[in-house]
């Protein structure tokens, strides 16, 4: 991976400085890409589960066939090889991923010739209760990341039982748990990057179906169940482990769920502790930047938070363990529809039952983290 000097890093990218005099003992550094994508639909053509996977399949309304099936992983895998730097050539070191059928369609995106010589690895699956049959998943790059264990949680009623402590008293029933509610589990990966103890947590939290207040409480409980983990990491380890947060939340950075239950922070200054997590893409959004469009309207559902050891250096020229250094939208013009009333927005695979060719109706997002070279 390529090293970069720091005084040239901080000038183009970070607010802290180093005067011209600090120039002769500047270190140089290692940059790691932390990436997370909704895939949108990445089915394989084989009915598995009857009624909900009759749509993706030869026989079902999209006529789902080995031509768009194969067309769609060429397409995933080119906008993965895209999201590449000068100082990441590799790509992203760990990729997180939503919205996938089974560990089969990872596999034919990983072999892709676009960047099958990544050697991209898939973390242990797992197959989520969710009725759609759609799972979320995690990518790594064995050079950089080695993992060390998977776990899978699972929303639960405890979860919505904390989600209706914090809510107000007319809304207390909104709050009760169905034992027939099924969604996606949340994978949790530890493993070591650059020589740090990282957790990755990915997550695919409950859609805005039914509308979006009436919803909410089922993903206020997902963000409960992902402080609980965030705190077990924390218990555990201390403030010696990295936690990466990410997922299609269906909520913006400042909803409920996302600003109260994860506790996720705008402002990198008011992270404090090790259980404490920023929210890097809660300014993003405040800029008009996001990652999905609805009405005219944008959304930025496709978060990455971090909790405080990432920031512990983020003002300092020394950066000894992995450190934040910035967040960004991946809305490359090429991930866009040129034309009619979506223009701007994310080219997806299909609209209006119509096949388009497209990417994902999400654009993919990344943080940047940076560590001192041994």
């Amino acid at each position: 991976m390529k090293k970069l000097l720091l005084a040239a890093l901080v000038a183009l990218v970070m607010a802290p400085a180093i005067n011209a005099q600090d120039d002769a003992q500047a270190k140089r550094y290692n940059m790691y890409g932390v990436m997370f994508y909704n895939l949108e639909n990445l089915f394989d053509t084989i009915n598995s589960n009857g009624t909900y996977d009759l749509e993706f399949s030869p026989g079902g309304a999209r006529q789902w066939d080995g031509r768009k099936y194969w067309s769609k992983i060429n397409r995933m895998a080119y906008a993965i090889s895209q999201m590449k730097t000068k100082s990441t050539p590799m790509g992203p070191a760990i990729i997180g991923v939503s919205e996938i059928e089974n560990v089969t369609v990872l596999q034919d995106l990983v072999r892709d010739p676009q960047i099958r010589d990544w050697r991209l690895q898939i973390a242990d699956y797992h197959d989520s209760p969710d009725r759609r049959g759609v799972d979320v998943g995690v990518l790594y790059n064995p050079r950089y990341f080695r993992v060390l264990n998977v776990t899978n949680q699972r929303l639960s009623e405890q979860d919505f039982a904390r989600a209706r402590e914090e809510a107000d008293d007319d809304r207390k029933l909104d709050y009760e748990w169905n034992e027939n509610f099924r969604t996606r589990d949340q994978i949790c990966v530890v493993g070591l990057l650059a020589g740090d103890t990282v957790a990755v947590m990915v997550n695919h939290w409950p859609s805005r179906l039914g509308g979006q207040e009436a919803s909410s409480p089922k993903r206020e409980a997902a963000g409960y169940m992902c402080r609980r983990t965030i705190d077990s990491l924390v218990n555990v380890h201390g403030d010696n482990i990295g936690i990466i947060f990410m997922g299609d939340l269906n909520d913006d950075p400042m909803d409920k769920s996302c600003a109260e239950a994860v506790g996720g922070k705008r402002h990198i200054d008011d992270v404090d502790e090790a259980d404490d997590m920023f929210n890097p893409f809660w300014n993003v959004l405040a800029k008009g930047v996001g990652t999905l469009a609805y009405k005219g309207q944008w959304n930025l559902f496709d978060q990455i938070m971090c909790n405080g050891f990432f920031t512990k250096h983020y003002k300092s020229k020394h950066k000894p363990q992995l450190t934040y250094l910035r967040c960004e939208a991946l809305n490359r013009d090429f991930l866009k529809s040129e034309e009619g009333d979506r223009k701007g927005y994310p080219l997806r695979t299909y609209s209006g039952g119509v096949f388009l060719n497209g990417y994902s109706d999400h654009f993919p997002t990344m943080i940047y983290l940076v560590k001192e070279a041994q």
